[in-house]
């Protein structure tokens, strides 16, 4: 059935690729907070163990509530490995050691190469696609990243 919600079918296909690409970021940033929860080694471990761990399942939780905006708006969500790959901004490959600090470095510019992205999506759509509804999810979005990302810089210090 269509999905008829006001949002013209051109415009909901441009929303629902945007929405792909953050999808995709979202999803190798999870997979990278795993292997940061997983490897970190160092007298912080305890602490920054479980840190990562409530990041990641805070990532879980937004990678959900993107693939549903996606279905909300009538589109299908890529959801293989290999489609995220090929979406995404941002790289598996990380070159700091297995310190916290380390991979707070590299998730830090991850969050905000989301941030950036979640920023010109908003601009992209102000006005053009009368997609409130995404406009008002993606900004709540990009709150929780600057609020996430805040909480990794503070850890550097």
């Amino acid at each position: 059935m269509k999905t008829a919600i006001g949002i013209k079918q051109e415009h909901s296909a441009k929303v629902s690729t945007f929405l792909a690409t953050i999808l995709a970021d979202e999803f190798v940033l999870s997979t990278k907070t795993r292997k940061a929860h997983w490897n970190v080694e160092g007298i912080d471990f305890h602490s920054k163990h479980l840190f990562f761990e409530s990041q990641y399942n805070e990532l879980d939780e937004i990678i959900d509530d993107v693939a549903e905006r996606i279905r909300a708006i009538g589109h299908y969500v890529p959801a293989t490995l290999k489609g995220f790959l090929s979406l995404t901004r941002l790289t598996e490959e990380r070159v700091n050691n297995n310190e916290s600090s380390g991979f707070i470095k590299d998730l830090v510019e991850d969050h905000e190469t989301i941030i950036i992205k979640i920023r010109e999506i908003l601009y992209a759509q102000e006005g053009n696609f009368l997609d409130f509804g995404t406009n008002d999810f993606t900004t709540g979005l990009m709150a929780k990243h600057e609020k996430m990302v805040w909480m990794l810089r503070a850890s550097l210090k």
